[in-house]
């Protein structure tokens, strides 16, 4: 077999994950697509995710996001300069993006691209300024007249969940999440925690307290490698921590939803879900002192349980196979087998 450096294409990480989840070897994989067992080992293990294992979605993004130690706008000057000219001028993010497409230009960039750029120089230089480059800008102050804050208030762009379609409580579709922070006795101390309605998938990670923007961050960290179809839309209750929501619809355009207040009921699948880790995670856990290796295998313990209500397959197991057939369908040479 010829030993190949050239790195593996999204066709061969697609061939790697059906024939690992199949249970294939090592050896077997690599002769399959004439690469070395050590390429295959080295792909597996260093492109896998802790709590669903391996997907060619996300096996990329990791590759990318090694090659890079920033982003596109962060590394060329000419583009950025650009880029926060016409973002002054009024343009937005979709509006730049489609120009440089329409102009065949020699670098283009997406709009999420630019999006995540001033989401970062805000994080980074903690200046609320950089906001005023993006489309959506805070409203006019409203009245002086002491009232109780609504969630309205609280959380801009707010959408009930009221105007929810039906269609998301019917789990028929893929790609509809609840997400919920699971908080502990010590002050400052919350994990995260995603649930995907139809297969029952959990995503879960620690995060910095209650602050929004980690939240968010976190959050579009998850969805990003994923085909569009398995982020559609997610469902929160009404706390100040989902108050960036508004990142996840401008970056990805995820639907947001939140409960009707004083409702958690209303996400009643990721309350399950939180439920369920409680058993290994009650409410005095110190997180400080919790092995982080110990969380990753909880989460991972959960999405392999098998479930009566997916006909005893796994959380796990079912939605891998629906990114699978995802991320794998338009690669010409898997259709024709």
């Amino acid at each position: 077999m010829g030993e190949r450096y050239s790195q593996l294409t999204l066709e061969e990480r697609c061939t790697i994950a059906q024939l690992h989840q199949a249970g294939r070897s090592r050896h077997q994989i690599a002769t399959a697509l004439d690469r070395s067992p050590s390429s295959i080992s080295r792909e597996l293990k260093r492109n896998r995710g802790k709590q669903i294992g391996y997907t060619p979605g996300y096996a990329q993004e990791q590759t990318r996001a090694r090659r890079w130690s920033g982003s596109r706008l962060d590394r060329d000057a000419a583009l950025r300069s650009f880029v926060l000219d016409h973002l002054k001028q009024g343009w937005s993010p979709e509006q730049i993006a489609g120009r440089l497409q329409q102009q065949n230009a020699a670098v283009t960039i997406s709009h999420e691209s630019i999006y995540r750029f001033i989401y970062a120089q805000m994080r980074r230089t903690n200046d609320g300024a950089w906001r005023n480059y993006l489309p959506r800008r805070k409203g006019k102050r409203g009245s002086h007249k002491p009232r109780q804050r609504s969630s309205d208030d609280l959380i801009k762009g707010r959408v009930s969940i009221a105007l929810r379609p039906q269609a998301i409580d019917s789990r028929r579709t893929f790609g509809h999440w609840e997400g919920d922070l699971m908080a502990f006795a010590t002050p400052g101390q919350t994990i995260l925690v995603a649930h995907e309605r139809k297969s029952r998938l959990i995503l879960g990670a620690r995060q910095p307290g209650k602050a929004s923007l980690p939240v968010a961050e976190q959050l579009l960290a998850w969805f990003q490698p994923l085909d569009r179809r398995l982020r559609r839309s997610i469902t929160f209750d009404n706390g100040t921590e989902f108050a960036q929501h508004l990142l996840l619809s401008d970056t990805l355009a995820i639907r947001t939803f939140f409960c009707d207040p004083y409702s958690p009921w209303q996400k009643g699948a990721v309350e399950n879900a939180i439920g369920r880790l409680r058993r290994a995670l009650p409410r005095n856990t110190n997180l400080d002192t919790l092995d982080p290796a110990l969380l990753e295998a909880w989460i991972a313990a959960y999405n392999n349980t098998p479930r009566k209500c997916l006909n005893f397959s796994s959380p796990a197991e079912v939605f891998l196979a629906k990114v699978l057939h995802f991320e794998c369908e338009s690669t010409p040479s898997l259709r024709s087998g």
